[in-house]
């Protein structure tokens, strides 16, 4: 199974992660990142190296190997965090493993949705992760998160990578404008 999410904040790889055991695709920086870093390590977290001329080959040979086990694999096509309210373009990059697909696999789109507190939890923009974090851990009351785990589709239907990170968002799009409640954004402190 891959999963392909909206990607709104680091909780939603606590969210995702907890409730799938999903391995995650993430930007090699967060394996430097204190606590975080030791903790994507432990989830057999994929790190690959953006913007790296000649990486995206080393990458692909990566998730195609994760991709053998038994454990799902989930990434945030979004490539970044958005303040929720809809979702940024879909980078097909890594999509490219899945033609053809390596093992029989399903894509499983996932609507992460914070409801109302979107825009509280929201990490997007230059806010920096230890603000960010300090926000949402001192909110007062429950952090409350929708897993919306839409119909799943076969890769091997689709032409391309293009068509798979298509077909996906406008799944996610489609959960989001219909489950979407008005939230107050919170603009990032400075």
């Amino acid at each position: 199974m891959v999963l392909l999410a909206n990607h709104v904040s680091w909780i939603d790889i606590l969210a995702l992660g907890g409730n799938t055991g999903a391995a995650f695709v993430a930007h090699d920086g967060i394996a430097r990142w204190p606590v975080i870093g030791w903790l994507a390590a432990q989830n057999n977290t994929l790190f690959v190296a953006r913007g790296r001329r000649g990486a995206l080959s080393h990458q692909l040979d990566a998730l195609r190997a994760a991709m053998q086990g038994h454990q799902p694999v989930a990434l945030f096509p979004e490539g970044t965090t958005s303040d929720g309210s809809g979702l940024l373009p879909f980078k097909p990059s890594l999509l490219a493993v899945l033609i053809p697909p390596p093992r029989a696999v399903l894509i499983q789109p996932v609507h992460i949705d914070y409801g109302a507190a979107t825009g509280e939890i929201a990490w997007h923009g230059d806010e920096p992760a230890g603000t960010n974090a300090w926000r949402i851990l001192g909110r007062k009351g429950p952090l409350v998160v929708t897993l919306r785990f839409l119909s799943p589709f076969d890769p091997a239907s689709c032409a391309d990578r293009k068509v798979i990170a298509a077909t996906a968002r406008e799944a996610i799009a489609a959960s989001i404008a219909l489950h979407q409640r008005p939230f107050a954004s919170v603009p990032p402190s400075i």
